[in-house]
């Protein structure tokens, strides 16, 4: 690229570019829910009744997965050295191992039952939520968003600092209360059963539940695709919504400048590289969910694959993903993918926002941005605040990725709290 010009730059890459902002990546069960995690005895939520929530995943189908897991057929080695064609088979086989033999989901299960969870219907859907309230009463309401193929333990450990900040090195007026949903498709939220889920309607959706939840001033956070919804709430400033933060900010130019600044062509080649090599996922989740659901569904081996390989392209690692999350973490959420059989589900919230440009528009409530090292694609300042005229926050920290809740909850935490002080 040392020799394109940056107009070229703009020509060639602008098509992909808009792509990821139509996209909505932007250069980026419940008791209705088929699969394993379904309980006969749960009961379901009817009109606007919030009804409590637990995770019972039956014993019949933790064997089932060890029994896949035993019987699993592997490819042959890649023909190339590293992670360039995917997991390498060493790591995989790794991993599969430690799922097989001595992962235990119920440790996973009894860590977020200790959690108020619930359910409740909105606009025909069951959305499943975490809600842990502050034992300090000025605590203020922050809804989390999560993002593909993230899920709400990406927060488990920042509901800690976030809740009871006195106890986490921060100061009671730190606090919030903290409610994680879970987005339509996604773990133990309910599966839509036909089109039009888009990140639009999710965040209409996501202003209801703050509403049913009696928050009358609240803030939101996400990234990925919950930074896709986080952004729609900030256009949309439905009741009570203070600010939001956003650690994927996706802001591009309507052009590109004619010379860019190191900060503008560290975007630019971050787009690049994610509309080419990085970007089969995507256009197979966009065009082909179902087909993607078929081939996670059925295997348990490669519904972790599919994965694994995100969880080590995505973070600050240092060669595995191992180095960014802990293993067991990452089992966890594979797991939650694997029981609630929510491989082609998810996939589908990929299609369902193909047509949509989150790039566009502008958010004119305030906003806190947060940049890690690590991101898909790093926004200057410049495109932030072009797009988020009441820019309240702006920060580039030194280490974290695209997980960065997940990574760095220490550092995330921190970031929360200074991103909405002015807002409390």
């Amino acid at each position: 690229m040392d020799s394109t010009k940056p107009q070229d730059i703009a020509s060639t890459s602008r098509r992909h570019l808009l792509q990821l902002g139509a996209l909505a990546s932007a250069l980026l069960a419940a008791p209705t829910l088929a699969g394993a995690a379904s309980s006969a005895a749960q009961v379901k939520p009817e009109g606007d009744a919030i009804v409590p929530f637990k995770i019972r995943v039956p014993q019949a189908a933790i064997d089932d997965l060890k029994l896949r897991l035993r019987r699993t057929r592997w490819p042959e080695q890649a023909t190339q050295a590293g992670w360039v064609q995917g997991v390498p088979l060493a790591a995989a086989q790794s991993l599969i191992a430690e799922w097989r033999d001595s992962y235990d989901w119920r440790v996973f299960e009894r860590r977020v039952n200790q959690h108020p969870q619930f359910l409740t219907r909105i606009d025909g859907l069951d959305f499943h939520f975490i809600h842990v309230k502050s034992k300090h009463p000025e605590a203020l309401p922050l809804l989390l968003t999560h993002g593909w193929p993230g899920s709400f333990a990406e927060f488990l450990e920042l509901i800690g600092p976030l809740t009871d900040p006195t106890a986490h090195g921060g100061r009671a007026e730190d606090a919030f209360h903290v409610v994680i949903p879970s987005l339509p498709g996604f773990g133990f939220s309910g599966k839509p059963s036909g089109a039009g889920w888009t990140a639009e309607r999710t965040a209409r959706a996501w202003a209801v539940l703050m509403q049913r939840l009696n928050y009358g001033k609240w803030v939101a956070q996400g990234g990925d695709w919950g930074a896709t919804v986080t952004t729609r709430l900030g256009i949309q400033q439905p009741p009570g919504l203070a600010a939001v933060h956003l650690n994927w900010q996706f802001v591009f130019p309507d052009k590109l400048p004619e010379k860019l600044s190191a900060e503008e062509q560290r975007a630019v080649d971050g787009a690049t590289r994610f509309t080419g090599d990085g970007f089969g996922y995507f256009q197979m989740q966009v065009t082909r969910p179902q087909t993607v659901g078929y081939l996670v569904s059925d295997s348990p081996m490669a519904q972790a694959m599919f994965i694994y390989e995100k969880f080590h392209t995505w973070t600050d690692n240092h060669g595995k993903p191992e180095d960014a999350l802990g293993r067991t973490a990452m089992l966890d959420d594979i797991s939650l993918y694997w029981f609630t059989d929510s491989g082609a589900s998810s996939a589908r919230f990929y299609r369902e926002n193909q047509g949509e440009s989150v790039g566009q528009g502008q958010i004119h409530i305030p906003v806190a941005v947060s940049i890690f090292p690590h991101e898909i694609f790093r926004a200057p300042r410049n495109w932030v605040q072009a797009k988020y005229t009441k820019l309240i926050y702006f920060n580039e920290l030194d280490k974290g990725g695209h997980f960065a809740a997940w990574e760095q909850p220490a550092l995330f935490a921190q970031e929360l709290r200074k991103g909405f002080a002015q807002v409390r």
